[in-house]
This record gives C-alpha cells, structure tokens and sequence, in this order.
C-alpha cells in the first residue's frame, strides 16, 4: 500500500509527509494513553445505557408536546448517570454551547444577585449574555451583577482576590473549564477540584457551574464528580460524537436542572414537554461513539502540538502535557499564516474542501474571526476545524476531528499551505 501516493494525490509533498512521519515516531506513548482513557471512558457510557435499559423503543420520535417520550427521558437519566449528576436536561431545542450556559445562568440566578468567575472572563459570545458587552436580554438588564478575578501572571488561581470578591449577593460561580479564545490555559481536573475546595471553604452553599465545552471524555473524572453543582456542555461538541446535529446538555443538582428546564420551556411545563423530533438515534449512538471520537480529535491536537513546536511556533499545550481538552492552540504571529493554516484545514475536509475561507464579522465577536469547518454538521467542532479572531498574536484554536487518519491529514495539509505560500520552509 502506498500511503504516499494517496498524499500526493491530495496535495500533501513527500517532504510534508516525511516531516510527519518523524513527528509521529515520539508520540506513541502519549498516543496509548490517550487509547485507554478512551476505553475507560467508552465502558463508563456502556455501563449506564447498559444500568438504563436503553432499547431500540428509545430511538423512536415523538412530535408535538412529547409527552411521555421513553427516549428522551432515558437518555437525560443515561447522562446523569455517565457524567455522575442527579438529573439531566438533553433537548434538541438547546441550540448550541451559548445557549446551555445562557439557559443556565438565567434560570439559576434571580435580580439582585451576582454571578463570579474565578477564572478570568468568559468566553467571547457569553460578554452579551452576561452584559459585559450591552445586549437585550442580558443578566445585568435583569439586575444581575458580574463580578470576576483573573490569574496571576504565572498562571496560578488569585486565591485572595477570590476570596476579596466572594460576597453576601455571589449567588452563582462559574468556572470555563477550557480556555475559549483566551491566552491562559485550560484547567485539568484536579485544578477545578482545588479551585471548588476553595470557593466551598468561603462560602459552602454557593453554586458552582462549570462551562464543560470541549472537555467531555478527556479524563477518568468529570467536574461534578470533583464538586460542581452543575456542568454544561454542547452535542456538536464531544458528547455528540460527531452524529448530533444539534443540541446541548445541562448535567448536575436537580433542582439546577428543573429551574433550567422551567426556562427552556415553560413554568409549570419544564421536562415534561420537548419533542424529540427524529434525534434519539444520532443522540444516543454520538454519545455511545463520544468516547473514541474524542480521543481521536486528542490525538490530533497532539500532533497538531508536537508539529508546530517542531516548527518554532509557540504551542499550548505542549505534547506532552496531561490534556484536559480537545483544543490546541498555535501562536502564528502573522495575520497571512493564520489565514494560510484555515486554508490548509479547510482544503482536508470530505465535505467543503473547495471552500476557501475568508474573515469576516461573525456575531458576539469584537475582532474578524477566521474559520476552517468542512463539517457534515454545520459549527460542530468535534469534527476538523479551526478558528480564532484576527488579532495579535494571531492564536489560532484548532480542535476536531471524528477519526485519526483525517486528523493527520488535516494538519499535514496546514503546514503544506503554509509552505506553499512561502510562509514556512521545512
């Protein structure tokens, strides 16, 4: 079999894959552990359609109201019990990641009370929910305060401004577990599991969310098995598997759940209602495959790593560091290589790969933000892709990819644009 042709044939150079091939000979060991995290967590996901008695009757659709739907209602309890919470809220009708942590915080905050985050500000698209940035609808137009600590320059969690900040009306903390288009780090499991111990040590009957985008399946643990009160997570995302088309998860106290399910439909309502609408299928086998996906997309992120160290670029996290997500970033200090690497991804995709992107003015973002998504769902950034807003220092995040084989094609594909515009030589 002649692996190079196929290469050749897809505008890979022997040079690029040579490159590659190098690259690859030091990542088995970080390769069979990614393997068996991935076993571990895919017998976790048997074990609780398995405790559920999940049966074909649950991958039937219901319509309308959705009363009484055996699906629906099996797959809530089958990831309260993966991820280890009391209930669960699994719904179509959530329809991304901004969504289920808007759904969150509004249903689990009331005016007068205030949100903190220990970990630096949130994510680009939550600015508006929470008000940082004005925009109808937000939690300050609500009365809703926000209140934030950032991390000390070396990185660490600023335990005494925390603390400092901690006050009489902090009625809900949130925690992004992953690093969003920010320059600090993703947290592991045990960083949020110290940052949790602390924040109950100043006040022990706070809420506690974690933003779970990206992290799902990367670890033994998930954050609430560590203390949090309640995750939130999207299903184009890792728990999706890549077979979601759309959707979002809310994982945790009860209580948290039913107040959010109030919100996502109706007081008085809440789970009971919520068509299915022809998705159980793609729900229940995206999360059965979300183990091994995932892994698959870790692999990639690893070698994305390992490749572009290689190449002198400024990597996070590096190769071999334990990975608490699916993200990789690349520090390509020049607007032309960030754009050129979008490209490349863009070129490997099965689907759109003739597409050729462009910057442009995506909705609750400040900067032009570029992005690689030759998807078979539309924004699902478990399959291959990459993005980032066009400022300095041109970081761009890549994530993704349903198998390994495509993974490696994709990054190889980045570098070759790169040298192809004389961005780079090898």
């Amino acid at each position: 079999m002649e692996i190079k042709n196929m290469y050749r044939e897809l505008g890979i150079s022997d040079k690029v894959v040579d490159f590659g091939e190098e690259i690859l000979d030091s990542l088995k060991t970080r390769f069979d552990e990614v393997d068996k995290m991935a076993e571990f967590n895919q017998l976790k996901v048997i074990k609780a359609m398995q405790k559920n008695r999940v049966s074909t009757e649950c991958f039937n659709s219901s319509t309308g109201y959705g009363y009484d739907d055996v699906g629906r209602d099996t797959l809530e309890k089958v990831y309260a019990d993966t991820f280890k919470g009391e209930d669960a809220l699994v719904r179509p009708q959530i329809t991304c990641g901004t969504h289920a942590l808007a759904l969150a915080l509004m249903s689990n905050l009331r005016p007068g009370q205030e949100l903190f985050s220990p970990v630096g500000k949130p994510y680009d698209t939550l600015e508006e929910v929470i008000g940082i940035r004005p925009s109808k609808g937000s939690l300050a137009e609500y009365g809703i305060t926000y209140a934030q600590s950032d991390f000390l320059p070396d990185g660490s969690f600023d335990f005494d401004d925390i603390r400092k900040k901690i006050n009489d009306r902090t009625a809900l903390v949130t925690i992004q577990r992953s690093r969003g288009y920010a320059a600090r780090r993703s947290l592991k499991i045990e960083e949020i599991a110290e940052l949790i111990s602390f924040i109950r040590s100043v006040k022990p009957d706070v809420h506690i969310m974690v933003d779970n985008c990206y992290g799902e399946f990367t670890d033994e643990k998930e954050p609430l098995e560590v203390g949090a009160d309640l995750i939130v997570g999207s299903l184009i995302k890792n728990p999706g598997g890549g077979l979601a088309p759309i959707g979002g998860y809310l994982c945790g106290k009860k209580e948290m759940i039913e107040n959010a399910s109030y919100r996502l439909t109706s007081p008085g309502l809440g789970k009971e209602v919520g068509a299915s609408l022809n998705m159980m299928l793609s729900f229940y086998q995206g999360f059965y495959l979300a183990p091994v996906v995932t892994a698959a997309a870790e692999k990639t992120a690893i070698f994305a790593s390992a490749c572009y160290e290689k190449l002198g670029f400024n990597v996070s996290p590096k190769k071999e560091e334990k990975r608490t997500d699916i993200i990789e970033s690349v520090d390509l200090n020049d607007r032309a290589k960030m754009i050129a690497f979008c490209r490349g991804i863009q070129k490997a995709g099965a689907v759109d790969s003739f597409v050729t992107p462009e910057p442009w003015d995506m909705p609750g973002y400040d900067d032009q933000v570029i992005m690689a998504d030759g998807s078979f769902v539309q924004g699902s950034s478990i399959e291959l892709s990459a993005d980032g807003p066009l400022r300095e220092p041109y970081r761009i995040f890549f994530q993704g990819s349903l198998t390994w084989p495509q993974g490696k094609l994709g990054i190889l594909s980045s570098i070759q644009a790169l040298v192809d515009e004389g961005l780079l030589t090898l």
